[in-house]
């Protein structure tokens, strides 16, 4: 492979980003000191004209939000994967000078869940609606989930999420969010919602607690992980779902048959850890 290659995560806002932490540490393990990872700022307005002033040093992208879907259009394909839940997460330039668009998020959250136990669930509670709430019905239906309650805001939402269950293949029910509470008693509970908005159902969890994935890294551990913890509970959290997706961008993007996940993950944490200092600025 060329020694000399580009990689960056793009989105709006985009200065909070641990992706260059996590693929420069791979890079520095895996010896590749061509390598670069950046981070820009770029809005769905300008994706287009950033695409147009990649050359063939580029071997990749990360893409957060608001650009996983806006990016579909201005791509040669994407994969199945990506197609089933209308988001890219991951572009790749081949040879050829084609852009090929990736999911990593989805078999993200599966290896997660893998990591700390959970292969199959008869029931699973999803808490929120939106991109990462679709890609996780997608991460249930692929390790065998009976059925499964999201918990949303609105009428438009509940129907969308419904929507999603009957293209992924997942028995979808919904309830309002005025109801979360009862979510606790799932063996899964996939908190996908924003900083904050859980932290009261951490009163709600019960005795003996099944498995938490929340989705949030920062800040870390959110009110209903610690309190699901505290309780006994296996808590995947969002910097272990991070991880796991940067890994295989990584193998992707530089060919590399195996990316040094524990070089990425201890990265991680110590960005985090200097983060929460108080003189962390």
């Amino acid at each position: 492979m060329p020694d000399d290659r580009r990689a960056a995560v793009l989105g709006s806002p985009i200065a909070h980003s641990l992706s260059p932490v996590l693929h420069r540490a791979a890079y520095d393990k895996l010896g590749l000191t061509g390598w670069r990872y950046e981070r820009y700022e770029v809005d769905e307005a300008g994706l287009p004209a950033f695409l147009q002033g990649l050359d063939r040093e580029w071997a990749g992208l990360s893409l957060t939000m608001p650009l996983k879907r806006a990016i579909i259009p201005l791509l040669d394909e994407i994969s199945e994967t990506a197609a089933s839940v209308e988001a890219v997460n991951t572009v790749l330039f081949t040879a050829e000078g084609r852009r090929v668009g990736e999911n990593t998020d989805i078999p993200g959250m599966i290896a997660a869940l893998r990591e700390r136990g959970v292969e199959r669930v008869e029931r699973a509670a999803v808490l929120g609606a939106g991109a990462t709430a679709s890609s996780a019905l997608a991460a249930l239906a692929r390790i065998q989930v009976g059925e499964v309650t999201a918990y949303v805001r609105g009428a438009a939402r509940a129907t969308e999420m419904r929507q999603w269950g009957e293209r992924l293949g997942v028995r979808v029910h919904t309830a309002d969010w005025a109801d979360a509470a009862a979510a606790m008693s799932a063996p899964l509970v996939i908190a996908t919602t924003p900083a904050g908005s859980t932290d009261a159902l951490a009163a709600a969890v019960p005795e003996r607690p099944g498995a938490l994935f929340d989705v949030l890294y920062d800040p870390w551990p959110t009110a209903l992980a610690a309190a699901w913890s505290g309780r006994g509970g296996a808590v995947v959290g969002g910097l272990d779902l991070l991880v796991h997706q940067a890994v295989l961008q990584v193998e992707r993007m530089t060919g590399c048959a195996a990316a040094p996940l524990a070089a990425m993950r201890e990265a991680g944490e110590a960005a985090l850890t200097a983060r929460q200092r108080p003189d962390a600025g």
